[in-house]
C-alpha cells in the first residue's frame, strides 16, 4: 500500500467512510506536540490534510518536530509555535502570535501535561504540575477565545485522564499543606474536567464547543515518570484526541468527557457547579 493508501486507511479507521465525505481542512493548534501523544496527534491530523500548529516549549524543539511531521505527512501546512507553559507572559505572546498569523482557529487541543515527582515552585509562585496542567490551558484558552469565536464550529479539546481525583482541596492547589505527586497530577486532571464543563456553559450561546477526554494508558515519558510502566502505543493514544478534534460526529457536541470515542461519566465532583465556579474564580485571579 502506498503512502496515500496508508493515510486513507488510517482516516477511514478513525472516522468511518461516511464521515470522510464531510471532512474539510481545519487549522489546529496542538500543545505539547513535540513528543508522545501530542506529536502523534499532530502527525495524524497533518496526514489528514489539516493545517497544524505544532507547539513546543522552545523554538528549536518545536521547529524540529514540525519539520519531521511535514516530512512524514507530506503536508507543508505544518507550522511551529513555541512557549514555555510555566510562564504566563510566554503564553500570552504565543496567543498574540497565533492571532497575528492565523485568520481562523478551528481547534485548540490542550494536550501538554507533566508529572512531577517533586514539588517545584515556579518564579510566579505556582506549583509546576498545577501551572502546566491546569493554569496554562486555562490561560491560553481565554487568550484565544476571540479567535475561536470568530471561527464557525470551533472546538476546544482538553486532554484530561481517568486518573482524575474525586476531590479537590482549594487550600492545597500549590501543595501548601502537603505535596504528593500522584495527588497533584490527579487533581490537575480533575481541574481539566471542571474547567471544560464551566467553559462549555459559558460558550453555550456560541457555536464553540468544549470537551475533554482520557487518552488511555499510553507508553509515554509521563507514564514512565509517574508509574514506571509502559502502555499502549502513541497511535492508540492519539485516536480519542483526533476524534474529538475533527470528527463530524462531534459537531456541536459540548460539555462531554470522552473515553474510547464515547461520552462517559467523569468524577462525581466534576459536575458540582459550585466547585467549577470556585476553580474558575481562583484561576482568573492567578492568571491576572
Amino acid at each position: 500500500m502506498g503512502d496515500a493508501g496508508i493515510r486513507f486507511a488510517r482516516i477511514f479507521v478513525i472516522l468511518g467512510k461516511s464521515s470522510l465525505k464531510k471532512m474539510e481542512a481545519k487549522t489546529i493548534l496542538v500543545t505539547g506536540a513535540t513528543d508522545g501523544i501530542g506529536k502523534q496527534t499532530a502527525l495524524e491530523l497533518a496526514q489528514m490534510g489539516h493545517k497544524v500548529l505544532v507547539h513546543g516549549r522552545n523554538k528549536a524543539k518545536s521547529e524540529k518536530a514540525a519539520a519531521r511531521i511535514r516530512n512524514t505527512s507530506g503536508n507543508d501546512k505544518v507550522e511551529a509555535v513555541h512557549a514555555d507553559l510555566t510562564d504566563f507572559d510566554e503564553i500570552k505572546t504565543l496567543a498574540e502570535t497565533i492571532k497575528a498569523r492565523q485568520s481562523r482557529l478551528d481547534v485548540l487541543l490542550n494536550n501538554a501535561g507533566v508529572f512531577e515527582n517533586e514539588k517545584i515552585i515556579l518564579p510566579n509562585g505556582l506549583e509546576r504540575t498545577f501551572m502546566v496542567n491546569h493554569m496554562a490551558p486555562f490561560a491560553l484558552t481565554l487568550e484565544l477565545l476571540d479567535l475561536l469565536k470568530s471561527t464557525p464550529g470551533a472546538r476546544i479539546v482538553n486532554v484530561s485522564s481517568m486518573a482524575q481525583s474525586g476531590s479537590i482541596d482549594f487550600d492545597n492547589l500549590n501543595g501548601e499543606k502537603y505535596f504528593d505527586p500522584y495527588n497533584a497530577y490527579a487533581v490537575s486532571k480533575l481541574e481539566n474536567v471542571l474547567f471544560t464543563y464551566k467553559l462549555a456553559r459559558i460558550l453555550s450561546d456560541s457555536d464553540v464547543t468544549a470537551n475533554c477526554l482520557h487518552p488511555g494508558a499510553i507508553n509515554t515519558k509521563l507514564l514512565h515518570a509517574g508509574w514506571g510502566m509502559g502502555g499502549a502505543s502513541v497511535h492508540q493514544g492519539a485516536q480519542n484526541s483526533v476524534f474529538a478534534a475533527v470528527s463530524p460526529e462531534m459537531d456541536m457536541k459540548t460539555g462531554l468527557y470522552l473515553v474510547s470515542q464515547q461520552a462517559v461519566k467523569s468524577a462525581a465532583i466534576s459536575y458540582d457547579r459550585k466547585v467549577q465556579e470556585r476553580l474558575w474564580e481562583i484561576s482568573l485571579k492567578l492568571k491576572g
